[in-house]
């Protein structure tokens, strides 16, 4: 993994000071935070897109039903995501970091490839991130769906009912997609991002620029190849009740909702190549420059 002032350190290599990885946690952190006011400000492009991917609707129809509902609702369950913001890029960062070191310690005996390590170690810690905060995604998404608005209007009531569900229909409904996303979508980030930022390095753009380039180009190519992913998590989410589908029968309701299309299962898929391109491209930009 790359990073700018502390050390220069190059992918598949560990720094040997305990405390310069402790740093990457606090960078992930640091970085993430700072990136935490493009995702406010960006949120309604989130929740443009999340009733793209729940209700099926075309983005001039969702964008009339955000404006409809009025400024007060437009920003309910913007909390879960800032929080989560800070958080997955401490753990994020700094797991993928200490996972690294292990493997590259662990690769010098069984010969794994030094190229392949920081995908493996983003796979780890995407795992990891992915069973601490399917409760944040599950709590935001109740939160976005217009149709829990009577029934849960506050994020305590929303808390309250998850807690009397039993763990896979409550706070951990949709564990086993988003594990996948999050798995699959941590080693491409840090499988790809160096070579992407080495290419684009020697395009003469300046370090920071090509740190936020490669961040970008990177998170939205895996922004659309998980899409799907993405957007089945949502509808298991946003769901509450006791008569709850499971992960093949929700996939089967989703796709025959979408009367198999592709096209249809990816509407709003263009606008999260823009929240990729804000949120993912600052992230990096900052890591790497720390």
């Amino acid at each position: 993994m790359m990073s700018g002032s502390q050390g220069h350190k190059q992918d598949g290599e560990a720094p040997k000071d305990p405390m310069i990885r402790y740093r990457s946690y606090l960078h992930g952190g640091t970085s993430s935070l700072l990136s935490a006011l493009p995702t406010f400000i960006v949120f309604p492009v989130y929740k443009t897109i999340f009733r793209q991917q729940i209700h099926n609707t075309p983005v001039h129809r969702a964008v009339g039903q955000l404006y409809k509902e009025g400024p007060l609702k437009l920003y309910r369950g913007v909390a879960p995501p800032l929080v989560m913001r800070t958080l997955n890029g401490t753990l994020l960062f700094g797991l993928q970091d200490t996972l690294l070191h292990s493997l590259s310690q662990t690769s010098l005996i069984t010969n794994i490839p030094t190229s392949a390590l920081p995908a493996m170690a983003g796979f780890g810690a995407g795992i990891v991130e992915a069973l601490i905060f399917t409760p944040f995604e599950r709590v935001q998404n109740v939160l976005q769906n217009s149709q829990n608005d009577s029934r849960l209007p506050t994020l305590k009531s929303v808390l309250v009912m998850l807690n009397t569900e039993r763990k896979a229909t409550g706070f951990y409904r949709g564990l086993l997609p988003m594990t996948a996303r999050n798995a699959l979508g941590s080693a491409l980030y840090f499988g790809l991002k160096g070579p992407m930022c080495a290419a684009v390095a020697g395009g003469g753009l300046s370090p920071l620029a090509a740190s936020f380039v490669s961040g970008t180009l990177t998170s939205m190519a895996i922004s659309l190849t998980l899409y799907p992913l993405s957007v089945l998590v949502a509808n298991m989410q946003a769901e509450v009740g006791r008569d709850l589908k499971g992960v093949w029968g929700c996939w089967k309701h989703l796709m025959e909702s979408r009367q198999w299309s592709i096209a249809l299962l990816y509407r709003g898929g263009t606008l999260v190549i823009l929240r990729s391109c804000i949120t993912w491209g600052l992230t990096t930009a900052l890591y790497d420059r720390q």
